[in-house]
């Protein structure tokens, strides 16, 4: 496993947390999530033969948030 930091923006509350972690530990290969709301971001465990930061930054961008890898 691997882990990397997504930057979220967009998120203002709970709702927002849930649904950021939900898609994210709904994609395969994903081992775990915490998602916070300040600071605005996803620390996330991954396979990375299974799934791609990429592919994490994809899955939070579909809920409605912009989302990139923290530098």
């Amino acid at each position: 496993m691997e882990s990397v930091t997504l930057e979220i923006k967009g998120m203002s509350c709970g709702h927002c947390v849930a649904a950021v972690k939900r898609a994210i530990e709904g994609l395969p290969g994903v081992g775990g999530a915490e998602v916070t709301l300040d600071p605005p971001r996803a620390k996330v465990s991954y396979d990375p033969a299974e799934v791609t930061p990429q592919a994490l930054a994809k899955a939070v961008e579909e809920e409605g948030y912009s989302s990139y890898p923290a530098a």
